[in-house]
């Protein structure tokens, strides 16, 4: 009979003990920016390798889509590669009474994309702002061939599209030869295919199909980028609607620690700061 006793304490104690070192899973979801969309893909998968009671589901769709998505409660986390405008700050406030959190993450250079057969290697600031306004039409304006210059660029729902309207149109308005493409690797594709197409874009989506001019001299490189000479860069942040606590926070700590930071290096982004692999 104490045998038993002892066998059901045992048990019982080992059933506890199981439930105590047993996580619970967490599922929680990012929406947002095409430009993070492959950085937070590397980030979740690797962090759900080291956490297997985590999942974490990630989407991309636009900045203004992952501002959309953390308000109607679709997601938690938005990955934004620019500022959230007044207006969408306003929204959060008016339904949770709070401006909500940002988190810087990495950094990030705006590519312009030209086809590898086209002659032209640079432009200035001025000259990149003359051609997506039409001031500029012809590639032979720019040194290059006899040619109409095909424009392509983001719909407005893009945090790029933002960018390079705040950045490089000094908040002026793109001229409706733009041909908007709705991710980077439409907008590579047409300008691979295109010789007098020109395309922008994240750093970290750059590849050999298309050629990457340089801007004011100066070529689009990490180290130019982290060191702030390439004059289109950007950081990349995540936003939420309250502090984030639990799970989610310790994903963040994870993203901003030397871990994260070097899977941000590994996927083609800029890290916050100098990381040893």
């Amino acid at each position: 009979m104490r045998s038993k006793i002892l066998i059901s304490i045992m048990l019982l104690f080992f059933i506890v003990g199981c439930g105590t070192f047993t996580k619970k899973t967490v599922a929680f979801k990012i929406k947002g920016s095409d430009t993070m969309l492959l950085l937070m893909q590397h980030l979740a998968k690797e962090y759900m390798q080291e956490n297997p009671h985590v999942a974490i589901y990630v989407e991309g769709g636009g900045t203004g889509s992952g501002v959309d998505a953390i308000l109607s409660g679709e997601a938690q986390l938005c990955m934004a590669s620019r500022k959230l405008k007044p207006e969408e700050i306003k929204q959060v406030a008016d339904k949770f009474q709070t401006v909500g959190v940002s988190v810087l993450i990495a950094k990030d250079a705006l590519s312009i994309y030209v086809n590898k057969d086209n002659p032209v290697s640079n432009v200035s600031i001025e000259q990149l702002r003359q051609i997506y306004s039409c001031e500029i039409t012809d590639w032979a304006e720019l040194g290059g061939e006899n040619g109409k210059i095909e424009l392509q660029g983001r719909p407005n729902n893009s945090g790029t599209f933002y960018y390079f309207k705040n950045h490089v149109l000094m908040g002026g308005e793109y001229c409706k030869d733009v041909n908007n493409s709705p991710t980077m690797e439409k907008i590579i594709q047409k300008v691979a295919d295109n010789k007098a197409a020109i395309g922008y874009g994240g750093l970290s989506v750059n590849n050999n199909d298309v050629k990457a001019l340089s801007i004011d001299g100066i070529e689009a490189t990490t180290e130019n980028v982290m060191n702030d000479k390439y004059p289109i860069n950007r950081y990349l942040r995540i936003f939420s609607i309250a502090n984030p606590t639990g799970e989610l926070k310790e994903f963040i700590d994870w993203v901003l620690s030397p871990d994260g930071q070097k899977v941000a290096k590994r996927s083609g982004y800029i890290p916050l700061w100098n990381v040893n692999f």
